[in-house]
């Protein structure tokens, strides 16, 4: 293998995803501080009508991460112990393990081999009289095949929840992510799109779901102490068993001064993306994953697909030996020991299995220059040359 120029190892480490933060997210964050409202104040209902509104959605429920926010989902469409949750092989674990949380039983679908994305038609041939709701992936920043997948569920009890942690942003045939879904669930993660630090949203048009998912984010209580200090009294009620999930005014108010530049993050994504297809297009061993004519991608993750005859770890190896934040996302869910343990095996998802073992993620984030983008493309040629 060619040795590496000296220079080049003395870069900073460029990492996969990366947050952004200027002097009006820290002006925003000191006013929070001041005002006498630390949480369960005004800016919580604030970024919600925003960030609903950004999305397209009418009611959205903020909470501590975009796990609470698939959680908040489940406990919306009241899932019950013993019911399924169809959800593609290929995710991060939360997706599936939201419906663990309130007793359902996680049934993997296959994905596309192209895209990654849930294949509506393996989440079609999972679907039983035992089935409650179908999670679809918006897998890197591209939204599923929605309408295969409402088809798919028509005229059944089912549910279709969004998992759009990757694509606040991205648009299926014209409608934005947000719109898609009974219910969109949000992370706002410090290496997506927008971030409160740690947190979540989930978004709805259905205006009970989004009440019974704002108890449940406080213990279940059907008032807050803003909401018992205006109208003056101490008196609340317990109404089920829920949980602390909320967001407090202080990273609401960073997430509302990130929103005024998301859409600016998501086309600076989308640029780099594009710089990085037209780079690659002429290398034999790595293909970029594949997007949809009729959707267009947020660019949360660039992910790739290596050749078969590639050693994806001696890869990994030498772009990290080369400062470059190379990451994996993400092996089969049910492969984790923890889904291992309750009885789940190797063989639910050829597809995503052998797919899995290719996958490599190259950075991607707003502040990239493309000087960036073209080390990662410079270090990736290298180690092919070798």
């Amino acid at each position: 293998m060619p040795d590496r120029p000296e220079q080049e190892n003395a870069l900073p480490f460029l990492p996969y995803g990366k947050q952004e933060i200027c002097d009006a997210d820290v002006k925003a964050v000191v006013e929070a501080l001041c005002s006498g409202w630390l949480t369960t104040g005004p800016r919580v209902a604030e970024f919600e009508k925003a960030f609903a509104g950004w999305c397209g959605a009418r009611e959205g429920v903020a909470v501590n991460s975009g796990t609470a926010a698939l959680h908040a989902a489940m406990r919306a469409i009241n899932l019950k112990p013993g019911e399924e949750v169809i959800v593609p092989a290929i995710t991060f674990a939360a997706s599936a393990n939201a419906a663990i949380y309130e007793g359902g039983v996680p049934v993997f679908a296959d994905v596309e081999p192209d895209t990654m994305l849930i294949d509506p038609a393996s989440a079609a041939s999972r679907i039983t009289a035992k089935t409650r709701a179908i999670v679809a992936v918006d897998y890197a920043g591209q939204p599923a095949d929605y309408d295969a997948l409402r088809a798919a569920i028509a005229g059944r009890n089912i549910a279709l929840i969004a998992d759009a942690c990757h694509a606040p942003g991205a648009t299926y045939k014209g409608r934005p992510t947000g719109t898609l879904a009974d219910l969109s669930c949000f992370s706002f993660h410090p290496v997506k799109h927008l971030t409160t630090c740690e947190g979540g949203m989930t978004v709805t048009d259905d205006a009970d779901m989004a009440a019974h998912m704002r108890r449940f984010r406080n213990h279940g209580i059907d008032s807050d102490h803003r909401s018992r200090e205006k109208s003056g009294t101490y008196a609340y009620d317990m109404r089920e068993l829920g949980f602390n999930y909320r967001l407090p005014d202080v990273q609401c108010a960073l997430g509302l001064a990130q929103l005024s530049r998301l859409q600016t993050w998501v086309a600076a994504r989308q640029r780099l993306a594009a710089l990085y297809d037209r780079a690659l297009s002429g290398m034999e061993f790595v293909k970029p994953l594949q997007t949809r004519k009729d959707r267009t991608h947020a660019r949360h993750l660039y992910v790739v697909e290596l050749a078969e005859t590639i050693d994806r770890d001696r890869v990994f190896a030498q772009l990290r030996a080369d400062g470059i934040g190379a990451n994996v996302h993400y092996a089969p869910v049910y492969l984790h020991s923890y889904y291992r343990q309750r009885g789940y095996a190797a063989g639910i998802a050829p597809v995503a299995e052998a797919a899995s073992r290719r996958l490599l993620t190259l950075p991607l984030f707003p502040a990239m220059a493309n000087d960036d983008a073209n080390r990662v493309v410079a270090s990736l040629a290298m180690v092919f040359a070798g």
